[in-house]
């Protein structure tokens, strides 16, 4: 059963902390076969779970879990990316005995999650997108993302048949490694089409903020661009703008469809329901959890919206016949030869990053044909 929190939970100090970042506390795991079934687990969202993206995909992995034996789920949603997230963890523990612990926005990891993993050291920490590295960070912590960069190519290749301006557009909060490679990947899926198509991006420098994102949105539609996606962590007011606009959207974390109706043409979207599963059923079997954990379409961490009435006959079959190779494990998004819009080489001829490639995970630059800035 769901616990149904305290407004005031992140004020809470339970007077048992010290006892338990020992891991003394008595009754939290009980006897040994206890600890193999029972858990309690915590998920922390930065913000509402019925957000139509990033939140409301973590929160519907967490209720897959939720309905796993022997689980109790502890949740928080609209916990900012500041100390009030170890506030919040703290709590988690202290008060509801969780063991296990997801906080899930990219602000959590450092110094929050880590200083929180320091303080509990029989506690398991895992933060989604944290690039966590072996002997710098704690055994206790890890960090799990996918390969959605595949999911954003190939709404490219769906951008690319729609597309009858030649140019697209990206909204985009912040330029870390992981919106710039899904910017790089929709564009290079749209390149794989037609090599004349343009993408120009708008950062709002904001994971959620409506106001800004739908400023970029009619900015992008006002500068030509017919087909629209983005990587904020609420698509709803990107996917409607653009839509009211009569621009085509391509959506992003979850499902929105509903949103766009004949104008959604797919969407990458998380499967973590799959990931968080394999997460439980280790620590319910005292196996070990995954410190840096990795997974794409094949795996089962990604899947693709199903295609819109939109999308051309043509542009299914090249989407499908994409998509089997990349579920094959044969289809690499990062080709050479591949330049950066600043005109130098960033993938030489002749080398292909496989999907698990690290350097994709550090990606800084912004490829030939986006029009826009990192900085």
């Amino acid at each position: 059963m769901t616990k149904l929190l305290p407004m005031n939970r992140r004020n809470f100090l339970q007077a048992s902390a010290a006892g338990l970042a020992a891991g003394t506390v008595p009754g939290l795991l009980g006897s040994q076969a206890m600890a193999q079934t029972a858990l309690t687990v915590g998920f922390i969202y930065v913000g509402p779970k019925d957000d139509y993206g990033y939140n409301q995909a973590h929160a519907e992995g967490a209720a897959v879990i939720k309905k796993m034996p022997g689980i109790t789920l502890v949740e928080e949603e609209n916990v900012p990316e500041t100390v009030d997230v170890q506030k919040t963890m703290e709590s988690m523990i202290n008060l509801d005995g969780a063991t296990l612990l997801f906080p899930t926005s990219f602000g959590y990891f450092d110094p929050h999650m880590l200083a929180m993993a320091a303080k509990y050291p029989k506690m398991q920490f895992r933060h989604c997108g944290g690039l966590w590295q072996e002997g710098k960070n704690p055994m206790n912590t890890g960090s799990y993302f996918g390969y959605i960069g595949q999911g954003q190519y190939l709404n490219g290749i769906a951008a690319g048949y729609a597309t009858k301006s030649k140019k697209i557009g990206f909204v985009a909060a912040k330029p870390i490694p992981q919106v710039v490679q899904n910017i790089n990947s929709f564009l290079l899926g749209a390149r794989s089409v037609d090599p004349t198509i343009t993408c120009q991006v708008i950062f709002t420098g904001e994971w959620s903020l409506a106001v800004k994102e739908a400023e970029a949105t009619n900015a992008l539609v006002d500068q030509g661009a017919d087909v629209i996606t983005c990587h904020v962590d609420s698509p709803k007011v990107v996917v409607e703008t653009a839509a009211r606009r009569g621009a085509f959207v391509c959506g992003y974390h979850a499902d929105q469809s509903a949103l766009a109706k004949d104008k959604y043409l797919t969407g990458a979207e998380w499967a973590w329901g799959n990931v968080y599963t394999n997460f439980i059923k280790a620590a319910q079997s005292g196996g070990k959890l995954g410190n840096f954990v990795r997974g794409g379409l094949k795996d089962g961490f990604v899947k693709m919206s199903p295609l819109g009435p939109a999308v051309s006959a043509e542009g299914r079959k090249k989407f499908e016949a994409t998509l089997a190779e990349i579920m094959a494990g044969k289809f690499s998004v990062f080709k050479g030869p591949i330049k950066d819009n600043k005109g130098n080489v960033v993938v030489t001829a002749g080398t292909a990053f496989a999907e698990d490639a690290i350097e994709l995970e550090s990606m800084g630059y912004l490829v030939e044909g986006v029009v826009g800035s990192t900085s």
